[in-house]
């Protein structure tokens, strides 16, 4: 990766050829990303009462903290409102809604000091999407709900888009992490047991790039970037959303990112939603990215989103 577009007027045709060779994109909020975050504020303020959403890790036990979460974040995942407003989202940045497929939004939350860092508030270790079976042409839209700092964002790791890295993403299933580990998050307080494909070997944090963008603010990245959660000492927890887009066109033509060191098995494909109707990715094209784990019958094909991290 050697460039960040900031409001770049490319279509999204070319973006996404340069998504797919390590670039990212940045933009300024528009409208219906402003309408997804101040929707998904209201959830967040409703949840915590009286409490700042971003201080009261201070005025809560842990427990009690994951337990807010726990009902809040399947709430604004599952929510017509979230999906409404990722439409909107995916028109005001020039896409094809026949051919612009998405998985529904996460609230992520990324609390302070090391208060909860693990399950539901799981604190990101570097890693690729592409780890955990995401295509290899997913895109990943990244966006603040509340102002950020670089000390409280997302950092990208540059000199490993085109450097391997030892992993143990073999061990991941997709089919199998649905099934077994994904309803789990919210029980791990202290540490996560969960078989999370991480690097084997030490990663060189730096250089890196943490992009600060305003609340609304879009930072789009390939799912097969290398990136990690900045550890958090700003004092407040950080609320942000993630959602990822893949084409119908990249997706029949297995078009994307390269491969450099991913090894797991089963796909998210199934997952994504058409923007135009809400309805699945065809089968046939499906089939163009799984494998024989899906016939094995190892665990769930196609995710109910709850508790998710």
């Amino acid at each position: 990766m050697n460039t960040m577009y900031f409001n770049s007027i490319l279509d999204d045709v070319a973006r996404r050829r340069r998504l797919y060779e390590g670039q990212l994109f940045v933009y300024s909020p528009v409208p219906s990303s402003i309408a997804l975050c101040q929707f998904a504020d209201e959830l967040i303020r409703k949840a915590f009462g009286n409490l700042s959403p971003e201080k009261a890790q201070y005025s809560l036990p842990v427990e009690e903290y994951a337990a807010v979460l726990s009902r809040l974040k399947p709430l604004f995942i599952n929510h017509p409102r979230s999906k409404e407003c990722i439409q909107g989202i995916l028109s005001d940045f020039g896409c094809d809604l026949n051919k612009t497929y998405f998985d529904v939004p996460r609230m992520r939350t990324s609390t302070s000091d090391g208060y909860l860092t693990s399950g539901i508030a799981y604190a990101w270790h570097p890693h690729r999407d592409t780890w955990y079976s995401a295509p290899f042409c997913q895109i990943n839209w990244w966006l603040p709900i509340y102002e950020i700092e670089a000390n409280d964002g997302v950092a990208f790791h540059p000199r490993y888009w085109s450097s391997p890295i030892n992993n143990d993403s073999q061990r991941y299933n997709y089919y199998e992490w649905n099934k077994v580990h994904r309803p789990n998050a919210s029980q791990f307080l202290r540490e996560d047991p969960r078989p999370l494909p991480r690097p084997i070997e030490p990663v060189e944090m730096e250089p890196q790039v943490r992009p600060v963008c305003p609340v609304g603010g879009v930072i789009m990245f390939s799912g097969a970037q290398l990136h990690s959660s900045v550890p958090n000492n700003s004092g407040k927890t950080r609320f942000s959303i993630d959602f990822r887009t893949v084409h119908l066109d990249d997706l029949t033509a297995k078009a994307g990112a390269p491969n450099i060191d991913s090894h797991c098995t089963g796909t998210s494909v199934r997952d994504f939603l058409r923007a135009s109707d809400l309805s699945r990715v065809p089968e046939e094209i499906v089939l163009l990215h799984d494998d024989d784990t899906a016939a094995a019958n190892v665990g769930t094909l196609v995710y109910t989103p709850s508790e998710d991290v």
